[in-house]
């Protein structure tokens, strides 16, 4: 049952209101298509990823459950939900005040213009409403047929391994570029299977991740044999997943499955990529709205509260609204005065540099221009200034247990801004390459941890073998560094163990 509704009367009036402050300030966005709900429909929709059809799965259930206790509370209030689409939905709580929808309307659209033209979602699925729900179909029906703790199992290993991706797959000869730009064009399919029309987006997905591997039919199954062998020996890759659905000796309907979660894994990629930017740029227009457009006198106080609370920051964790919005700040206001290039980093009076200011006004087309084509890593590693660090008061911290709280640890920018890096480096997770699928000529697995000064979890490292051995369903290692020195954690099936 749809217990959303469309917004009518006053909030429809307002959504035009904004809407076209938006397009005067150069926004350029999808068709915005607003909804209205109560919190436990909105906590539905956020335990499930911003989609009402998903894939039944355990994982919901707990994240609803979280997100209930958490608003029963009063931890924690979700205000709203937009998701990447075209057009692109949004979702209002229904008992929010009038100043709270405003903010909303207006943060909304921020994010629409930025899913739209950043250059990292250029090649993500605008149709994922109609993917997400054919997806939930086909898992149901694999459940009808094989079980359904036999599918939700192996959905459970696989959600274990999807942050393995390679972020390269966004623009690379990836079967994800190639179903935006060919399968959008097919329409509708019927179903062999039980007649149900299916978009062939989704039903076509599993026909081309499956690998000429899987789909040619070769006589001499023993040459088969040694062309894989091959090739498995000699794949480098990041993307885990597409591996197993090339290379593991897995049934079709576990191959389509794996296929399908990479999808949606890949589909929410750039969300993760550019968390601070996204939240930065569209913070920065519900705040250059509501100050100078929407916001009526009588709304100051309640608007500046709520703003403050977006906007508040802890010692112990980076907001990506704060840091996000005042970079975005601080590059129009240096674009503006021409505080940048040569002359700029040249001159030794602070003075000067100080009250440096050209008359450039280049601010508002700078901050245009970066969000069109930056992504987090790219974004901090390019604008972030010791005087920003300085002003926003950014120092890595300590806890102290003899004062028992977190203290400056250093103030030294370098050490700062490589933290900040560490953190937004594949989201402050391991990077893993397949290295062989034949290693020691034993048909075995062999993954490559890339280190980066962090030595691998061996619990985590011990969990994603095993899950890994499910699928493989042969010896699986995985190369790292540990304590300095090289080592291959190894699992057979019953034990993990380190071979030095």
């Amino acid at each position: 049952m749809n217990r959303t509704k469309p917004i009518t009367g006053e909030l429809l009036a307002l959504k035009n209101q904004i809407e076209k402050y938006a397009i005067d300030y150069g926004l350029d966005f999808f068709p915005q298509i607003f909804e209205i709900c109560d919190y436990d429909t909105i906590n539905i929709l956020a335990a499930q990823g911003g989609f009402p059809s998903r894939y039944p799965h355990w994982k919901f259930g707990m994240d609803y459950d979280q997100l209930s206790k958490g608003y029963a509370y009063g931890l924690q209030k979700i205000y709203e939900m937009v998701i990447n689409t075209n057009p692109c939905y949004a979702y209002l709580l229904q008992v929010n005040n009038w100043v709270d929808q405003k903010i909303v309307m207006a943060h909304v659209y921020g994010h629409n213009d930025f899913f739209k033209n950043n250059a990292w979602f250029s090649n993500t699925n605008r149709q994922m409403m109609d993917v997400m729900a054919n997806h939930g179909t086909k898992i149901r029906r694999y459940m009808d047929r094989y079980g359904a703790d036999a599918v939700e199992t192996f959905i459970d290993k696989v959600l274990s391994l999807e942050n393995l991706l390679d972020v390269h797959e966004l623009y690379e000869t990836s079967a994800l570029k190639r179903s935006r730009k060919e399968l959008v064009a097919q329409e509708k399919t019927e179903s062999e299977d039980d007649g149900y029309l299916i978009d062939d987006r989704s039903a076509a997905l599993k026909s081309f991740m499956r690998t000429k591997a899987r789909s040619t039919k070769k006589e001499d199954k023993k040459e088969e044999d040694e062309t894989l062998s091959a090739e498995k020996a000699h794949v480098s890759t990041r993307d885990i997943l597409g591996y197993l659905i090339q290379y593991a000796p897995i049934e079709e309907w576990q191959a389509d499955i794996i296929g399908i979660l990479r999808e949606e894994a890949y589909y929410f990629l750039p969300q993760r990529m550019t968390k601070i930017m996204n939240e930065g740029w569209a913070s920065y227009w519900h705040s250059t709205i509501m100050t100078q457009k929407a916001l009526d006198a009588s709304e100051i106080i309640d608007f500046a509260d709520k703003h403050a609370g977006v906007m508040y920051m802890s010692k112990q964790n980076i907001n990506p609204y704060k840091i996000g919005i005042e970079l975005m700040r601080d590059i129009e206001y240096r674009w503006n005065r021409g505080m940048f290039g040569k002359e700029y980093n040249d001159c030794s009076d602070m003075k000067e540099k100080l009250h440096w200011d050209t008359k450039l006004g280049q601010g508002r087309d700078k901050i245009f221009q970066v969000r069109k084509s930056h992504n987090d890593i790219s974004f901090i590693d390019e604008f972030l200034t010791p005087d920003f660090c300085e002003r926003q008061q950014l120092f890595t911290y300590k806890y102290n247990p003899r004062s028992g709280r977190f203290e400056i640890d250093s103030k030294d920018f370098l050490a700062i801004k490589q933290k900040l890096l560490s953190q937004l480096t594949n989201f402050g997770q391991p990077i893993i390459e397949v290295e062989s699928g034949n290693y020691m000529n034993r048909k075995e697995l062999l993954l490559t941890h890339v280190h980066y000064g962090v030595d691998l979890d061996v619990g985590f490292a011990n969990e994603t073998l095993r899950n890994l051995f499910s699928i493989w369903k042969r010896p699986v290692n995985l190369k790292t560094k540990y304590e300095d020195k090289e080592v291959i954690f190894h699992f057979d099936g019953k034990e993990f163990k380190p071979n030095h």
